[in-house]
């Protein structure tokens, strides 16, 4: 839970020689923005696609584990994991997430018991999302090192959109469509106190047995409180 931003990319483009120029095209604009961390290009196939064959200490866990598109079939849920794929990973910075891009080619059709399932994603396609809201955090730097992970994330698409690559964009923030900064401070500012506010009532009702990136915060306990007001507030006015 923590503002989000979500995406998706998708080259029409039939050989693995051309996704392996666009990702590295895209990489190459990624070292020009300040990103704390831009790694390497990798390329994998069959078993070495599968984030289950990794260690959880594997740096290509979490790059794996999102590389996975989720298909739903009538009322069944169904991820699929690509038969071939390259990327790279991203850190913007201290408290975000990840953030990971690439090109995967998809089975056409996925067997689940003893069906063979259409899966319809799309060949060299990539979803992925990256939580930047708790790159806030005061000791971290606060909003100032928010503003500068979210909007690494955020330049690096509007790069895969003039290669063509981007297919879609959701910022829990609205940067994406509005471009307006002092808005997604404020906004991340509104995510924090209603996220401290949850946490806060669940500590209440657990005994404060929890864990949450948000208590790490010096200033919880302000919005905290900020957020169970607002939460009192709109009950009010209903």
């Amino acid at each position: 839970m923590g503002l989000t931003i979500h995406y998706a990319l998708h080259a029409q483009i039939r050989s693995p020689r051309r996704a392996r120029q666009l990702i590295k095209e895209l990489r190459s604009r990624a070292l020009d923005l300040p990103f704390k961390e831009v790694d390497d290009v990798v390329e994998l196939a069959g078993p070495e696609c599968d984030f289950t064959n990794r260690d959880r200490d594997d740096p290509l866990r979490w790059l794996l584990t999102q590389a996975r598109q989720l298909v739903v079939v009538g009322e069944q849920y169904h991820l699929v994991q690509p038969d071939q794929l390259v990327a790279f990973s991203t850190w913007p910075g201290e408290g975000c997430e990840q953030a990971n891009f690439g090109l995967g080619l998809y089975p056409k059709t996925v067997k689940r018991e003893g069906k063979a399932l259409s899966t319809g994603v799309k060949a060299w396609s990539w979803k992925s999302f990256c939580k930047t809201e708790y790159a806030s955090d005061p000791a971290l730097g606060g909003v100032e090192n928010f503003l500068r992970c979210h909007l690494s994330v955020i330049r690096l698409l509007d790069h895969a959109k003039a290669m063509g690559i981007l297919e879609d964009v959701k910022d829990e923030g609205s940067y994406w469509e509005k471009r307006d900064l002092r808005a997604l401070a404020k906004e991340v500012g509104r995510w924090n106190e209603f996220i401290a506010g949850i946490v806060g009532r669940m500590k209440d009702a657990l005994g404060g047995d929890i864990e949450a990136a948000i208590l790490r915060f010096q200033n919880f306990e302000h919005l905290e409180a900020k957020g169970r007001k607002e939460r009192d507030r709109k009950r009010e006015e209903k």
